[in-house]
């Protein structure tokens, strides 16, 4: 549990405490403009946040920072895999906002009419070869990747990074067999740090947050594989107040800063 009380979780939430509605009502199109602020909004009570991996430390920053302009409430992460989330989502999970690491995850809940409004970009992340520190194999491309004796981590090609680093590989015309296919991000890097593997294909923003673990490649096929992170509050979200505050917040100037800090792009 971090110093704001926010608690980190990476398994399904079984069950969330249902909370009154306070403050401001819903605005109907699932977050508010870009520059606005949700400080001194007057909402409280338990914000259930499901989030990509890869949004693992800006988000919890960003939740700290918003539990600390809006006393009384606390905010609840699950950080896993966009599919995995979608899945428990549509599954009726509850949760207040959703944030993916792509439109076609995303897609996956609004089809099923779980989104409340339209999903809207706030983010973007592109991919780079994590390597272990000192880059051992001397990877500078994603044909080094194929060569013998190299052994890379993929995500799932269901996984938003496993479908971007699909569109790369396949732009760059490499076809490589890799070691292992994770379920996140955050555990294809993971085999990097371990050393279990050579390289895994993972977010810039990933690499940026273990400097002491692995070096960040990049390359120029990661351009054409760009993933647009959409969130939406979700249609039975059991505090739709403070969903829509936060999903304010994420997308105020000071949200911005946190995600571009850590290396996202803005939309």
């Amino acid at each position: 549990m971090s110093t704001g009380g926010i608690r980190v979780r990476f398994a399904a939430l079984l069950a969330v405490a249902l909370v009154g509605l306070a403050g401001c009502g819903d605005d109907g199109d699932g977050a508010a403009a870009p520059g606005a602020s949700a400080a001194g909004s007057g909402v409280t009570g338990q914000v259930t946040v499901f989030a990509a991996a890869s949004l693992t430390e800006s988000f919890t920053r960003i939740g700290e920072d918003f539990e600390a302009a809006n006393p009384g409430t606390t905010v609840t992460f699950n950080f896993a895999g966009s599919s995995q989330l979608a899945t428990q989502i549509n599954q009726g999970a509850p949760a207040d906002v959703f944030a993916a690491a792509s439109p076609a995850t995303m897609k996956t809940v609004t089809d099923a009419g779980n989104g409340d409004g339209t999903p809207v970009t706030f983010v973007r992340n592109q991919l780079v070869i994590a390597v272990p520190k000192g880059n051992p194999k001397g990877v500078t491309g994603l044909a080094d990747l194929a060569k013998p004796g190299v052994k890379v981590a993929l995500c799932a090609e269901q996984v938003p990074c496993g479908a971007a680093a699909a569109k790369a590989l396949d732009a760059a015309g490499v076809k490589l067999t890799p070691v292992t296919l994770e379920q996140d991000v955050k555990a294809a890097l993971s085999k990097v740090k371990l050393g279990e593997v050579d390289a895994a294909l993972v977010y810039r923003t990933d690499a940026k947050a273990a400097p002491s673990d692995v070096d960040g490649v990049e390359f120029p096929e990661s351009a054409g594989a760009v993933n647009d992170y959409p969130l939406v509050v979700l249609k039975d979200a059991p505090n739709k107040a403070a969903a829509q505050a936060f999903a304010t917040y994420v997308r105020s100037d000071k949200g911005i800063a946190v995600l571009t800090a850590a290396g996202f792009q803005a939309p």
